[in-house]
């Protein structure tokens, strides 16, 4: 039986999430700083290890037949694959960025100036789009020394929490991209590898369902039933349950987790008590 090739990031932000993505999905593999290749032991997979910036290359070559990196990544290097899922996690910004003693007064600050950026082709579109006539300083690391040391006026670069420019005396003035892990894949992948990777893709999706809800349990009068569906109509409508107390029900469903303290909220609001609240595991959704 085929084995579906994987690439993954061997070190940096993305290595460890995309472990623990792989093994949430229910596959079990050893690794090693010194292995740059494992079988999985129970789904036929084979684990790539990589640097981020080659994975893009090696799925359009069918080295690797999919590989998880940042979406940043995919767009600098401009391979013929195809991003096939966004998995939520490893978010961050693409920034142009200037010191912070400078007054910004919108994009054409940057007409007939340098930025400095490990990603000149995405920032070139950018430019081209916006109709700048910028020069591009194209360095390989520590963008963020560039304006301090006089390499340029200004910088583009990724940016999570915003502190490493703080740290340098930068300030965020225009957000080009929003990225964030992806799943790609080789445009031509044969028909036994792309079963096999649907079948990932249903565990992935299974395990983003479960970290986006919560279970949730609780105990309401009768009379507040109908609002309190409204509140929580779970995955089709609730669980519902008479207690021995009589009125009172015991009412089991799901929360989203960016609706969950608002629901909670109203929930109380209508008289429920004794609210649990329960993490899920996996969570499967029939189309």
């Amino acid at each position: 039986m085929s084995k579906l090739k994987i690439a993954i990031q061997k070190k940096g932000r993305l290595s460890e999430k995309s472990f623990n993505l792989l093994k949430e999905c229910g596959i079990k593999f050893s690794y090693s700083d010194r292995r740059l290749k494992t079988e999985a032991k129970n789904f036929p997979v084979e684990i790539l290890f990589l640097r981020d910036d080659d994975i893009p290359q090696y799925v359009e070559e069918q080295v690797a037949d999919i590989g998880i990196l940042g979406l940043n990544e995919v767009l600098e290097k401009d391979k013929n694959v195809e991003v096939v899922k966004n998995l939520g996690f490893a978010a961050c910004r693409m920034c142009l960025a200037i010191p912070k003693a400078m007054d910004y007064s919108g994009i054409d600050f940057f007409n007939n100036k340098k930025i400095a950026t490990s990603y000149p082709n995405i920032l070139s579109k950018f430019l081209n789009e916006n109709n700048l006539n910028t020069e591009i300083e194209t360095i390989g690391g520590s963008v963020e020394i560039a304006p301090s040391i006089g390499l340029s006026t200004g910088i583009f670069d990724i940016v999570s929490t915003g502190s490493t420019l703080i740290t340098n005396g930068l300030k965020e003035v225009k957000t080009v991209l929003e990225s964030e892990a992806v799943l790609i894949s080789n445009k031509n992948i044969s028909a036994e590898k792309l079963d096999i990777l649907q079948k990932l893709i249903f565990r992935i999706d299974a395990v983003k369902n479960a970290s986006n809800n919560k279970y949730i349990l609780l105990n309401a009068p009768n009379t507040a039933i109908d609002e309190i569906r409204k509140c929580i109509p779970g995955m089709k409508s609730p669980t519902i349950l008479p207690l021995m107390n009589e009125g009172w029900s015991s009412i089991h469903s799901v929360v989203k987790e960016d609706e969950f303290w608002e629901v909670i909220d109203k929930l109380t609001e209508l008289g429920a008590e004794g609210i649990l609240v329960i993490p899920i595991e996996k969570m499967i959704l029939n189309s």
